[in-house]
């Protein structure tokens, strides 16, 4: 740590909570796929804010249509409509499913309506139901709904107890989950791809199965599509890899390309919120409903989705082959640009760590998993650079030896 890192880490000690492990850099601009520390470095950035900024950062799009609603209008509640929030609800639902959405500012916010939403349903067409099935690994949000819908202990346990109502079952294990929906079950919530848990996919076919499941017991299938959606996986959405639309889905993180916002798109079965029933002060205000909307033309017009799909196989196929030259790379999981380096012994934090030295930045999950989320517009070029550097940090790293 440099002389200036020690000192803003001690600034921060001071003003702000302990609630995260940083990285002992600070990060003054950016551009692309690039990021700027204070000291001069550029680095590859290949975590991109944890998937949110998929235009990469300072996109020309995204900072003009920020400025120019800047200058006319930034908020005025949802007691009145402006043109940003209804443009940018047609786009989500035309991209996606036939639906109505509601707006807020987080993916955890995104959750906890719907899972709101849920129980309502559950009221109105269960006779009462209020359970909702959720898969272990999966992670959610931290506020405490959504932090009871995670079924990770090392966050929930510090805040228990939490609100009832939730059951989990493993994840992909679809003969668990028939066999926990019974008569109190409103939903089925589940990411496609569990990000926090170390980009673990469904099996081929089982969302598609998932889906059937819920419509033979007349449940709501929730997904949680804040890290995989905005075409991430080379899809706009993850579900529209098996044709299996669900009855609501959560967005956030790319949305905004690093403005925040949040959306629930509730298809026709499952939109039963009356007015008074949810609401937000910010959620789909003008501002944030403009930069998103910048960044769904954006992603549409430089064909991002497609893009994600290609650059994602190469990525997958580089990082696959750094096996083969000797780091401990066990596989890689995931789809597109959302995918996890499997490692074969307990070394992710030091690999992290000396790849920021190499410059490029990546995301320990764990012991044994990278997470790696790049902006959508990386290219091939940029994939073979950040390869090369991440090789000359798993170089770098002493594994033990041993079995793994």
């Amino acid at each position: 740590m440099t002389a200036d890192a020690t000192t803003v880490a001690a600034r921060a000690r001071n003003v702000l909570m302990d609630t995260y492990q940083r990285q002992p850099i600070t990060l003054r601009r950016g551009h692309g796929v690039w990021v700027t520390t204070d000291d001069g470095r550029e680095l590859l950035d290949l975590v991109a804010g944890i998937a949110v900024n998929i235009l990469g950062h300072n996109h020309p799009a995204l900072r003009q249509a920020i400025a120019e609603q800047a200058a006319t209008l930034m908020h005025t509640s949802n007691l009145y409509y402006t043109e940003p929030q209804l443009e940018l609800a047609e786009r989500l639902i035309a991209s996606a499913f036939p639906s109505r959405v509601f707006f807020c500012n987080s993916g955890a916010e995104a959750n906890e309506g719907a899972i709101k939403l849920a129980r309502k349903w559950g009221k109105l067409h269960r006779d009462g139901a209020h359970v909702i099935v959720c898969a272990q690994g999966a992670f959610h949000g931290r506020t405490m709904g959504a932090l009871a819908a995670t079924a990770n202990p090392r966050y929930r346990k510090p805040f228990e107890p939490l609100p009832k109502g939730f059951v989990h079952v493993p994840f992909d294990d679809l003969g668990a989950l028939e066999q926990a929906i019974d008569s109190a079950t409103c939903a089925v919530m589940l990411e496609p791809i569990e990000g926090e848990s170390g980009v673990i996919p469904l099996e081929p076919g089982r969302l598609a199965a998932i889906r059937r499941l819920c419509d033979e017991r007349n449940v709501l299938l929730i997904l949680d599509e804040v890290q995989t959606g905005m075409g991430r996986t080379g899809r706009w959405w993850a579900h529209q890899h098996e044709d299996a639309a669900p009855d609501v889905m959560t967005v956030a993180k790319a949305l905004g390309g690093g403005v925040p916002i949040g959306a629930i798109l509730a298809a026709p079965r499952a939109d039963v919120f009356e007015p008074g029933d949810h609401g937000s002060t910010f959620g789909g205000g003008p501002l944030a409903c403009a930069a998103a909307v910048a960044v769904m033309r954006t992603v549409e017009s430089e064909g991002l989705v497609d893009h994600a799909a290609d650059v994602g196989d190469y990525l997958d196929e580089s990082l696959s082959a750094l096996a083969g030259a000797g780091a401990p790379v066990a596989g890689v999981r995931g789809r597109g640009l959302l995918l996890g380096v499997a490692l074969t012994h307990d070394v992710a934090r030091d690999v992290a760590a000396a790849a920021l030295n190499e410059g490029v930045i990546v995301n320990a999950i764990g012991d044994r998993t990278l997470r790696l989320v790049p902006p959508l517009i990386i290219t091939r070029d940029e994939v073979d650079l950040a390869v090369e550097r991440l090789s000359r940090a798993f170089d770098s790293v002493a594994v033990p030896a041993g079995d793994a």
